[in-house]
C-alpha cells in the first residue's frame, strides 16, 4: 500500500455530480433585498406572527393546512435567525406562485415585529387601533341614533299631550 492508506479519487463534495441542489436553486432564484436583513426571533412575539401565518395560509390555499402551518412555525423556530431565501424555496412546493409574496410579506412583518413594541408588528398594532376606533365610532353612532330617537319620541309625546290639553280646553 504505497498510497498511505488513503482512497484515491474525489469525494462527493469535489464531484459536481453530487453538488448541493439547494445551493444551485438558490443561486438561480432572485430574491428581494429585504431578505438580506437579518432578524432576531427572540425579539419577536411569535404568537402574533403565528396568527398571521395561519390566516394567510388559509387565504392562499382556501383551506386550513395544519401540516404546512406547523412546518412554517417549526422552520422559523429552528434558529433565532432563519433564512428567508431557504424558506421561500421550501414553501414553493406548497404555495407555488404565492410562495414569494408570502415569504416577502412574512419577512416584512417579522422585521417590523423585532423593532416594534413588545415584539408585535407595527402594522398589526395600527390595524388593531383602527379596529378599536371603528368599533368606538360605531358605538357612538348607535348611541347618537338612540338619543335622537328618544328625543323624537319625547317630542311626539309632548305634542300628543299638548293636543290632548287643547282638546280638554275646547270641550270645557
Amino acid at each position: 500500500m504505497g498510497d498511505g492508506g488513503f482512497f484515491k479519487g474525489t469525494s462527493s463534495e469535489q464531484d459536481n455530480r453530487f453538488s448541493d441542489k439547494t445551493k444551485k436553486q438558490l443561486k438561480n432564484m432572485s430574491f428581494p433585498s429585504i431578505f438580506n436583513k437579518k432578524v432576531n426571533l427572540k425579539k419577536v412575539n411569535m404568537p402574533t406572527i403565528q396568527q398571521w401565518i395561519r390566516k394567510r395560509v388559509i387565504e392562499i390555499l382556501g383551506m386550513e393546512d395544519d401540516v404546512l402551518i406547523n412546518y412554517i412555525y417549526e422552520t422559523l423556530e429552528e434558529s433565532s435567525s432563519p433564512d428567508p431565501k431557504l424558506l421561500q424555496l421550501n414553501l414553493t412546493g406548497f404555495l407555488e406562485k404565492n410562495a414569494a409574496s408570502f415569504v416577502h410579506d412574512l419577512w416584512k412583518l417579522i422585521l417590523s415585529a423585532q423593532d416594534g413594541i413588545a415584539g408585535i408588528p407595527k402594522e398589526q398594532i395600527d390595524a388593531k387601533i383602527k379596529e378599536i376606533q371603528k368599533q368606538e365610532a360605531e358605538r357612538a353612532r348607535i348611541a347618537n341614533e338612540l338619543l335622537l330617537r328618544r328625543e323624537k319620541e319625547e317630542n311626539e309625546r309632548r305634542e300628543r299631550e299638548r293636543i290632548r290639553e287643547k282638546e280638554k280646553k275646547r270641550r270645557a
